[in-house]
């Protein structure tokens, strides 16, 4: 899915955030990582985060279970105070960060030991807003829906964006012109052996009917795959994204569509390793964008039944458990097209509306961060430290050759941005919907 490039307008801007003061810092005195677990990343995810994000690999683990602390700091939050919980979030130096709308709630956040600033609204307030500019949205003709690309609250300023394509329609939509740029954080030899088996990140291709040679190359999908799963009677699964399922752009197609282990000498003598069984994309109230494909022994003996994800062809990352996105967090994207790339998490909750051949409008939500994302990496694994976060789903950056390149483009423009789909949320509402009980592969952290 490609994200146009954008004129960003923020609408419903309040006053800026205050620092309150010069408060503790949330990291506890203990170190959060050990030396051994950030050896255990792979060379390539390494070098990715030190070219994305600056930061050493201890750094990133340290700032990624930080993010996971402060989530849940933040749950407590927003369930006993949601008229003053205004969002949190990992600042670019690795402080943890509580926004509340009153002195009350900001001293007593800091005497819990962290960061606070004092907000005009809440996030409950934010998200009331957000859901009726969503739905003012769905109301409008296709060709107009068409030049709204996203809305996401912006946490750190506290207020509602919302990005529209720099054309005569976007400009015609009277919106206010403030301009919101999402700002890419760049700031942005270890590892185990290199496995040929694949993983989350690598290459499959799908088509609607079964794979032959007379099936046109314009008919078969590329996409990655995403985390390897398993279901509650030991079947093998793997987590893509919804819109690689032939039937969500393909209404004629069958359910059930296959996917292949491309064979790059002979495409016609693919492997097939499973077939999606099940997949949405936007058209329930969470707007998921995501896909479960279920295994067949091809694709257990070949290896999805580990898990592990990784970026092209060089060593893993081992899934050490699963994560909910945090505004500031570090995360690192796999994919066998851009390989490992490494940014932040610039919102936790944006949404796409996306027009569909049928002409209906659906809205995709997820998170925004700033990894770069290229075609075909779509359905891949995003991670924070070595945990499950979520799905590739969209990108600014789709028909870039390169990072490079994307990178050089779109630097006017905000920098890369892609959509995840959180992968708590697609565990969720998969089985909900098909009882399959599925769980994300995950391995013991290494002490």
């Amino acid at each position: 899915m490609r994200l146009p490039l954008a004129l960003r307008a923020a609408i419903l801007a309040t006053a800026s955030l205050l620092t309150v003061g010069v408060l503790a810092h949330a990291a506890p005195r203990e170190p959060l990582v050990t030396e051994q677990q950030a050896q255990q990343l792979p060379p390539e995810l390494v070098e990715a985060i030190a070219r994305d994000l600056k930061l050493t690999p201890q750094q990133y683990l340290e700032r990624a279970e930080l993010a996971q602390r402060l989530s849940s700091y933040a749950d407590g939050l927003r369930a006993s105070e949601p008229t003053t919980y205004a969002g949190s979030w990992v600042a670019t130096d690795g402080r943890p960060i509580v926004a509340v709308t009153t002195t009350e709630a900001a001293q007593k956040v800091a005497e819990d030991g962290y960061d606070t600033r004092l907000a005009s609204t809440s996030e409950q307030q934010l998200q009331g807003s957000l859901a009726q500019l969503n739905r003012w949205i769905t109301t409008l003709p296709q060709d107009v829906a068409s030049q709204v690309n996203s809305t996401s609250i912006d946490l750190m300023n506290n207020r509602i964006v919302i990005d529209i394509v720099n054309s005569p329609i976007g400009q015609a939509l009277n919106l206010p012109t403030l301009v919101a740029q999402l700002q890419v954080v760049l700031s942005p030899d270890r590892g185990g052996p290199v496995d040929p088996r694949p993983q989350g990140g690598d290459t499959y291709i799908t088509t609607a009917t079964p794979l032959n040679s007379s099936t046109p190359p314009t008919e078969i999908g590329v996409c990655s795959f995403g985390f390897n799963a398993v279901g509650s009677d030991g079947a093998a699964y793997n987590l893509s994204a919804g819109h690689c399922d032939p039937v969500q752009e393909q209404p004629a197609a069958n359910v059930g569509s296959p996917v292949y282990l491309p064979n790059v000498e002979d495409v016609a003598r693919s492997i097939q390793v499973g077939s999606f069984a099940h997949s949405e994309m936007g058209i329930a109230a969470d707007g998921l964008d995501y896909s479960v494909i279920e295994l067949n022994s091809a694709g257990v003996g070949a290896g999805l039944d580990q898990p592990t994800v990784r970026g092209a062809n060089g060593t893993t990352v081992t899934v050490t458990g699963t994560a909910r996105p945090v505004v500031g967090a570090p995360i690192c994207k796999s994919g066998q097209t851009s390989e490992f790339t490494c940014g932040i998490i610039l919102a936790d909750s944006v949404e796409a509306p996306l027009a569909m051949s049928d002409g209906s409008v659906r809205l995709v939500r997820g998170f925004a961060g700033s990894t770069c994302t290229l075609s075909g990496d779509s359905g891949g694994a995003i991670v924070t430290g070595t945990r499950a976060l979520g799905i590739t789903s969209g990108s600014n950056a789709s028909g870039a050759p390169n990072c490079t390149e994307a990178n050089l483009v779109l630097a006017l423009d905000g920098g890369t941005a892609s959509i995840g789909i959180p992968i708590e949320q697609v565990v969720d509402r998969a089985n909900s919907t098909t009882g399959l009980g599925l769980q994300v592969r995950a391995a013991p952290s290494p002490s």
